[in-house]
């Protein structure tokens, strides 16, 4: 029956966090998401979508940008409509980064993150950020298209320790634990 799976079809990814302690400076994390073509899914993404911006078509968006923490419950929320997404798009991968205002920053250094991705009310994936304390960025789920044309989700947090701009281009590339 498997011919009949719709795949994944709308997807939340939604990041938490305490805020810093009085006189430290805040902490800001952004959910950033690439989009790669069927012609290049692991080179460069053919657009990127994080708190200035949006998909060309609508169907990525940040519903909710936290630049401190201090927000109820999840700080930072973005909508992928991947069954709306252009049949020409292969690959989405989703990370989060820390912005780096105020010097050097990693997940250690973060109080409480954490992370929920879901589709509706089905919880795909879970994490504290616990196995990437040393990287300033990770990624957090990829989504695949399957030969039906069905998306997938492969769950995985994966560090980086770099500048936020470097991350956001070589995200669906770069692996590191």
């Amino acid at each position: 029956m498997s011919g009949l799976s719709k795949g994944i079809r709308t997807i939340e990814i939604a990041v938490k966090w305490d805020p810093s302690p009085a006189g430290a400076p805040a902490t800001d994390l952004d959910i950033v998401a690439a989009t790669f073509p069927q012609s290049d899914p692991y080179g460069d993404p053919a657009y990127l979508v994080h708190f200035d911006s949006r998909s060309p078509d609508g169907t990525i968006h940040l519903n909710r940008d936290s630049q401190d923490g201090k927000g109820f419950g999840w700080d930072e929320v973005m909508t992928v409509e991947l069954d709306r997404l252009d049949a020409r798009y292969a690959r989405v991968v989703a990370g989060v980064v820390i912005q780096q205002q105020g010097g050097h920053r990693t997940f250690v250094d973060v109080r409480s993150p954490g992370l929920r991705i879901r589709e509706g009310y089905t919880v795909l994936a879970e994490d504290d950020f616990g196995g990437v304390l040393g990287a300033s960025a990770a990624t957090v789920a990829e989504f695949v298209r399957d030969a039906s044309g069905a998306w997938v989700f492969h769950p995985g947090v994966h560090g980086f320790d770099g500048d936020p701009a470097a991350f956001a281009q070589n995200m669906g590339r770069a692996r590191r634990s």
